[in-house]
């Protein structure tokens, strides 16, 4: 496999009256990720101002491996399927990094 990083931004469109729901099983899963994955460097999720129930998130992982491992993760999967019919749309959009930094 290659250690290259793997960016990528997920677009979803979220039915307006799960949002509330949706947000808390988002936030749970990025704490869950950040905290239990090694190969898990960066979730970051934002809704639109106007729109809030259009999300983007930004993922970074080490490597299309660790990639691979969240996605067959218990905290991913339960998001996933607790999610699944909220979701309306979901767009997986694979992006280059130029500057990506963090001050924390």
């Amino acid at each position: 496999m290659s250690r290259k990083p793997i960016v990528r931004m997920a677009e979803l469109e979220i039915d307006p009256d799960t949002l509330e729901t949706y947000r808390a099983l988002l936030t749970e899963e990025i704490e869950a990720s950040i905290a239990l994955e090694d190969g898990v460097h960066s979730l970051s999720a934002v809704s639109i101002r106007d729109n809030p129930n259009r999300i983007r998130i930004l993922e970074v992982y080490a490597d299309q491996e660790a990639y691979e491992a969240h996605l067959r993760t218990p905290h991913f999967l339960k998001y996933k399927n607790q999610t699944a019919h909220m979701v309306t749309s979901l767009t997986l959009i694979e992006v280059d990094p130029i500057a990506m930094r963090a001050k924390l």
